[in-house]
């Protein structure tokens, strides 16, 4: 018969053991609140919400939970991953760069105080997401804010050109709304391969099917092209490694429809790069892409000039052109200087490093892998969209990364666990020891 008293407190040792589990319930709120208000951007699309700063808001109550429940976090800001260090040696570096900017130093200064909220946000993230769950819910936040803002940007933008405009903020142009689509679509892809219910499954394909309708209508050719390498890596995953032909299959045919009925203007902005074409359309086009040549070759000669950086946001004011230079890894460069161009690269490459580690552990099951998966395909549809588009500044990326450290620790975290378990005597086993040292113990 079991011993109550070791049953007890095996009962105390599971409950201690549940609890710190989920700790920082209303950092983990708010921080939840942040991601649906920079991802979804209900203000630019629900009349009246412009007027309240809802990303302040939940970002001050995000880290103002995460401070009252300092102490009882797994993690603290000692576990602050290296490239942690990275983003935040960024943040200074165009803090230095703003105050020597030989352009405008109080607007360089301002833009680099609103991006630091990156900053904030990955080390509210970090330290408040502590389990699987949590991790998997703020990826699906993200994902179905993305695709909402899909389908709002399609239905809003059918007599727009290009979806411009249609969303503020981080979506009020094609580019951006398409970078944004190609780096969320890998997830849409892993959350209908988890899921077991048709009605789940329906809805994500619909969210796909609109996410590949939006990015066409957008016209971006850089979209489009990572949008193929994403496809090409995506079925290499989930459809050739994990054998599911028949994803290949449909992806194929969904892609060639979708091509047929929504592609025109991508195809007439793909052959305006000849510059033979002679309608409007085509004219406005081949002149972006030799304007985007222009400025890309002009980054080199600044970036040697100024290798401190110019300061954020001030690259279109600088050129005389009044457009940023459309390769991130330059823009962060000509902006923040060299050094911050270096820390950039340095920062994504930890994001490989994190899944390739956990890889390694071997701590991970179906649901978890098909995450890793889809977070090492959005990391490389980073890397090539970053090529063709001005997104230094854009959240997503950085989330992303900030997903495989808080991927990499909940790991780590789960297999110290385990060893402390496994290594830990029971209760009764060291009575029973007790009993039979005393009984072999000699008399005296």
């Amino acid at each position: 018969m079991a011993d109550p008293g070791s049953t007890a407190q095996r009962s105390a040792w599971r409950q201690k053991t549940v609890t710190v589990t989920e700790p920082l319930r209303g950092a983990f709120f708010w921080l939840s609140a942040f991601f649906v208000v920079y991802c979804a951007r209900p203000e630019d699309w629900i009349p009246g919400l412009k007027y309240i700063p809802l990303a302040k808001i939940s970002g001050i109550f995000a880290v103002l939970g995460l401070v009252l429940g300092a102490g009882r976090s797994k993690r603290s800001l000692r576990d602050l991953p290296r490239e942690a260090f990275y983003l935040c040696g960024i943040v200074a570096l165009f803090c230095l760069a703003g105050l020597l900017s030989p352009v405008w130093k109080g607007g360089a200064l301002l833009k680099t105080m609103d991006w630091s909220k990156a900053v904030v946000a990955w080390v509210v993230m970090f330290l408040g997401i502590s389990s699987f769950k949590r991790l998997r819910r703020i990826i699906f936040i993200q994902t179905a804010s993305v695709t909402i803002i899909t389908v709002v940007s399609v239905l809003k933008g059918r007599n727009h050109p290009r979806l411009e405009g249609v969303i503020g903020g981080i979506y009020s142009n094609p580019n951006d709304l398409a970078f944004a689509i190609v780096l969320s679509l890998p997830f849409c892809i892993a959350f209908l391969l988890q899921t077991r219910k048709l009605a789940s499954k329906v809805v994500w394909i619909v969210a796909m099917l609109a996410m590949g309708t939006a990015l066409f209508l957008t016209a971006s050719r850089g979209g489009f092209i990572t949008l193929m390498i994403v496809g090409a890596f995506g079925l290499w995953q989930f459809g050739v490694k994990q054998r599911r032909p028949q994803l290949i299959a449909a992806a194929a045919l969904v892609t060639l429809v979708i091509g047929l009925t929504a592609g025109e203007r991508l195809k007439d902005r793909f052959l305006a790069i000849s510059g033979q074409e002679n309608n409007a359309v085509d004219t406005s086009a081949h002149g972006s892409f030799e304007q985007r040549w222009r400025l890309i070759k002009l980054s080199f000669p600044t970036m040697a000039h100024y290798p401190l950086g110019i300061g954020m946001g001030m690259f279109p004011n600088y050129s005389g052109e009044w457009r940023e230079v459309h390769v991130s890894y330059l823009q962060i460069a000509v902006e923040g200087g060299i050094a911050a161009g270096i820390l950039y690269l340095l920062f994504f490459a930890r994001g490989f490093a994190n899944l390739r580690q956990w890889r390694r552990m071997g701590a991970w099951d179906e649901e978890s892998d098909l995450l890793a998966r889809a977070l090492h395909i959005s990391l490389i549809g980073f890397l090539v969209g970053a090529l063709f588009a001005p997104e230094a500044y854009q959240f997503f990326p950085y989330f992303a990364v900030g997903y495989t450290s808080v991927l990499l620790a909940i790991a780590k975290e789960k297999k110290q666990q385990d060893f402390v378990v496994n290594v830990r005597p029971r209760p009764e086993l060291q009575q029973r020891g007790s009993r039979q040292a005393g009984e072999l113990a000699p008399v005296r």
